[in-house]
């Protein structure tokens, strides 16, 4: 248990999160001067309509995830309507790009407070759908990689380790037991309502689209350089689910910057010449981040239309609140 406290207490060290932060982009800048003569000319012939496709696949990509929380928020017993469902995930999503673990999971906590939805219920749903997204894009690489990239798997078989491990986790008795001692932890109280196999079904549905349409914005990106292919499609759609879930996993690092680029960049070189798979991973972080950024404003703009309205964010649907008068405020 000191071991662990102690190893918590450096890997929350913001002097080391900076350091690890600056040797990855170090090592990616490094990468990028060597690649770019092939990088440059694989962004010339990027077509805008491709990066359109991209945008548009990935924001419908979010909005699958931001559904797929939202499901499992109801199945705990705070539904939300799409709107506020909207607003609380989209805005919440921008804080992920600064430094640290905690600033998305927090800001998505107490905006969903502002819906009357309790502080305890929040954390086991972002907890819960960050489990369930990294699981599902797990094993979809587990799925696709296999076939279509083999070489990928041999050298990244470590991140995918996690995937049985997490899909264990997230059968319903055991995440319930989970998600009560994270709770008593962080001195909450327990959840009135587990989690159970429909909720969860539903959220992995969604997160599934979700990987799919990603996927797909990232193939729109990579047939303008090496054209069509089944097997194209394979790798894009696993790649990027590996890297984001493996960036998603590298919490040091704010939206799994370098690290997501990297495992990219080694899935598309499979099927794509090395300077070609750098530009595809650069214009699909750009994609993803003006996503984020355009579904952050959404989000912003459904408040301010609630708020010139003269009405409150609270929301009556939520379920009643736990027997202990002490919950009303956790």
């Amino acid at each position: 248990m000191r071991v662990l406290t102690r190893l918590t207490r450096i890997a929350g060290s913001p002097w080391i999160r900076g350091g690890l932060l600056a040797a990855v982009l170090a090592f990616c800048g490094y990468g990028l001067h060597e690649e770019w003569p092939q990088v440059t000319a694989g962004l010339a012939r990027l077509q805008w309509y491709a990066i359109a496709a991209s945008l548009a696949a990935a924001m419908a990509g979010a909005t699958c995830m931001m559904l797929a929380w939202r499901a499992i928020l109801a199945d705990l017993g705070s539904p939300l309507p799409v709107r506020a469902a909207a607003r609380v995930n989209f805005l919440a999503q921008l804080a992920k790009y600064i430094p640290g673990a905690v600033w998305a999971f927090a800001a998505q906590i107490e905006l969903g407070h502002e819906y009357q939805v309790p502080r305890r219920r929040s954390f086991a749903s972002v907890a819960t759908s960050l489990a369930v997204m990294v699981g599902t894009g797990l094993l979809l690489a587990l799925v696709t990689l296999p076939v279509a990239a083999p070489a990928v798997i041999q050298h990244y078989w470590w991140v995918l380790c996690a995937a049985p491990v997490i899909m264990a986790a997230l059968c319903p008795p055991v995440l319930g037991r989970v998600l009560d001692r994270l709770l008593t932890l962080i001195r909450r109280q327990p959840l009135e309502r587990l989690p159970t196999w429909g909720g969860l079904t539903r959220a992995m549905a969604w997160n599934l689209a979700g990987w799919l349409l990603l996927g797909f914005g990232v193939w729109m990106l990579a047939t303008g350089l090496g054209g069509l292919h089944a097997s194209t499609l394979l790798i894009a759609v696993g790649g990027y689910s590996l890297a984001f879930s493996a960036g998603m996993l590298l919490v040091v690092l704010p939206g799994g910057i370098g690290a997501r680029e990297l495992i990219l960049v080694a899935a598309l070189s499979t099927v794509l010449p090395s300077g070609a798979a750098v530009a595809v991973a650069l214009v699909a972080r750009a994609t993803t981040t003006a996503s984020d950024l355009i579904l952050g404003a959404a989000g912003a703009a459904i408040g301010r239309r609630s708020s010139s309205r003269g009405t409150q964010p609270g929301y009556a649907g939520t379920s009643p609140p736990s027997k202990s008068p002490a919950s009303s405020s956790s």
